[in-house]
């Protein structure tokens, strides 16, 4: 890697999203044990065939820009990684895992320009 994409690169936790459900539990959202979905960058992808509620999905939304960033071993995002389903007649919840890291380029990600520091 040369000195240039050093500089201009970044990396962001891939995620998937995985329903958990308990065995005999009645779920009102639809979700089904084993069902996922995957973050990359900003690209969420989702299994031919399988949905997602949007209720279920605004309610993990809010948390997947920040499960992607690198995180303080102490910090509680690094470590909760359930969330419950926003029907508090449902038990199903959904499980952020961090899969993997990816590389993006800063040219390749925004038009903005990266401000120069000034001496201080």
């Amino acid at each position: 890697m040369n000195e240039l994409e050093t500089h201009e690169s970044f990396e962001l936790w891939d995620l998937r999203v995985e329903a958990v459900v308990p065995p005999g539990a009645k779920i009102y959202c639809g979700a089904r044990a084993g069902d996922y979905f995957e973050l990359k960058g900003e690209i969420l992808t989702l299994p031919p065939g399988q949905g997602v509620s949007i209720y279920s999905l605004a309610a993990v939304l809010p948390l997947l820009a920040a499960k992607q960033r690198p995180t303080h071993p102490n910090d509680w995002m690094t470590t909760d990684a359930e969330i419950a389903c926003p029907d508090p007649n449902c038990q199903s919840r959904l499980r952020i895992v961090r899969t993997g890291l990816t590389r993006f380029r800063r040219s390749e990600t925004t038009a903005v320009p990266l401000a120069t520091r000034r001496a201080e």
